[in-house]
């Protein structure tokens, strides 16, 4: 009846910086024993062929490197590992949990915020190419009409009509 609470180790991919659960993937260790974890097979191939992850779209570097998503950020931080062992208190734990959970809000908010200018330079740019549109063909448009020169035009008409009626009931 007893419950594991065991803490499963979530590794990166080397390449695309994606999660690697465990039992997933393909490890990789080289000869000077550097370890390479990849989350599927594409990743091992893209490695293998020697491709640089800056220059594949699909990846987390590539992202980055091309002003994509956020990179210098306090928040970050937060993420490194730490490898020094930190004797158990109660305290401390729940701390590291509300503070865990607060970092997380705050990068949403800033993420978020950074998508929200990033976007804002596309809409000045098709506001501009929208402007430069309009100038190029402004010939097409036509004179915005007064309702007073509407009204005129027809009664002219209307006019025109009587005067037409009334000739042809003079030659009937």
């Amino acid at each position: 009846n007893t419950v594991c609470t065991c803490k499963m180790r979530l590794e990166k991919c080397y390449f695309c910086s994606s999660t690697v659960y465990p039992g997933h993937g393909i490890t990789f260790v080289r000869n000077d024993c550097k370890i390479f974890r990849f989350c599927r097979s594409k990743c091992h191939k893209s490695f293998k062929m020697k491709r640089n992850p800056r220059k594949a779209k699909w990846t987390k570097a590539f992202r980055k490197s091309a002003g994509k998503e956020l990179t210098l950020d306090k928040a970050f931080e937060f993420e490194k590992r730490r490898n020094d062992p930190v004797k158990y208190d109660r305290q401390l734990w729940s701390n590291t949990v509300k503070a865990i959970k607060r970092v997380e809000e705050i990068k949403a908010k800033r993420q978020n915020q950074f998508i929200k200018n990033r976007l804002k330079a596309g809409l000045k740019l098709r506001e501009d190419s929208d402007k430069r549109e309009v100038e190029k063909s402004i010939h097409l448009l036509e004179e915005p009409v007064d309702p007073e020169k509407i009204k005129e035009a027809q009664l002219q008409r209307q006019k025109g009509k009587a005067k037409a009626k009334a000739v042809e009931m003079e030659t009937n």
